[in-house]
């Protein structure tokens, strides 16, 4: 509940005044007598209507309060929004090979990924966001959904071991643009994530960058892992598992190839920080053009208001010539 004009409120400030009026005026009009005592008049019965005369006052203060607030204009709003986007169609393609489970980012690379994507996904409110994962082969575990809970469960399902191992670059690029090739959205992403080097796969990468390029589709590619060599769990043959440093191996020479020509940019990662960082410069790049029209109506409760003050009028003018007629 919203008031038009709460200024008129003030006007209630006159109400002491009128009560200060009526009791001034209603001693004016009563007769004096002196007399010695009235200890004899003190058991005498009082008048059932000596006892209700302020009620003519209480309606008619009541009457004006209700008709102050009338017209104040008591409203309540109901607001629509029509929201129009221009939505971006992204893919996240994720290395889950082996040596995602490196420890130079915590609690690993794999879990980061994970953590720092769907953080992204939530700040995508309007975008149709997909997930391809590969290692050895490429599989899409969500395809471009504007459910967002759908896609973070699809996330954090996400773990290493869930295909062949090794490292297809090209095999992870070009089922990301299969998804996006029949998109009809304005701009097609693709955010790239891997550890290694192409090593395996069915697609080579620079086949892959031809495609992409062809459905004019912008990939960003981020290299996760520190320099120099990083933490990696081994099995051991007695089921222990023993960490490792192993060296640090990524195909930075065809990352930024494939990001420069899609006109997309290639990140480094080689903490936690840096990852979140890149996640976030990657939304700024890429803003989705959103434009809400708001529509608010309101809905008047003055009338209430005003049959009330009305009716109460007409109860005390009632009253005062009827009942209290012989009352001052």
């Amino acid at each position: 509940m919203e008031f038009a004009y709460p200024v008129f409120f003030w006007l209630l400030l006159l109400i002491p005044v009128m009560i200060y009026w009526r009791i001034a005026r209603r001693k004016k009009s009563q007769g004096v007598m002196k007399v010695s005592s009235v200890a004899g008049l003190r058991g005498l019965p009082v008048s059932w209507k000596v006892r209700f005369r302020p009620v003519l006052l209480a309606l008619r203060i009541l009457a004006y309060a209700a008709l102050v607030t009338a017209l104040a204009r008591p409203q309540t709003s109901n607001t629509s929004e029509n929201i129009d986007s221009e939505g971006i169609d992204i893919v996240m393609a994720i290395d889950i090979s082996g040596s995602m489970l490196a420890e130079d980012l915590q609690p690993n690379r794999m879990e980061a990924a994970k953590k720092v994507a769907m953080d992204f996904v939530d700040k995508r409110i309007s975008d149709r966001i997909g997930l391809v994962v590969f290692s050895g082969e490429s599989f899409t575990q969500c395809p471009i959904t504007t459910d967002h809970a759908v896609l973070k469960n699809q996330i954090m399902q996400v773990k290493s071991g869930m295909l062949q191992d090794g490292t297809a670059i090209g095999m992870g690029l070009a089922t990301s643009v299969d998804r996006l090739r029949s998109s009809h959205a304005k701009s097609k992403v693709i955010i790239l994530l891997t550890d290694g080097v192409n090593n395996t796969g069915l697609v080579d990468p620079l086949t892959a960058l031809e495609i992409a390029k062809a459905f004019k589709i912008r990939v960003y590619t981020i290299g996760v892992g520190t320099q120099g060599k990083a933490p990696f769990p081994m099995p051991m043959a007695d089921g222990s598992v023993q960490m490792v440093m192993q060296d640090v191996q990524i195909d930075e020479p065809l990352m930024k190839k494939i990001s420069k020509e899609t006109g997309g940019k290639y990140f480094r990662a080689t903490n936690t920080t840096d990852l979140k960082n890149i996640y976030s410069e990657i939304d700024q790049l890429e803003k989705t053009k959103v434009e809400i029209t708001s529509y608010k109506r309101y809905a008047e409760h003055f009338f209430p208001l005003a049959m009330l003050a009305l009716a109460c009028i007409l109860l005390e003018v009632v009253l005062r010539y009827s009942v209290f007629r012989s009352l001052p």
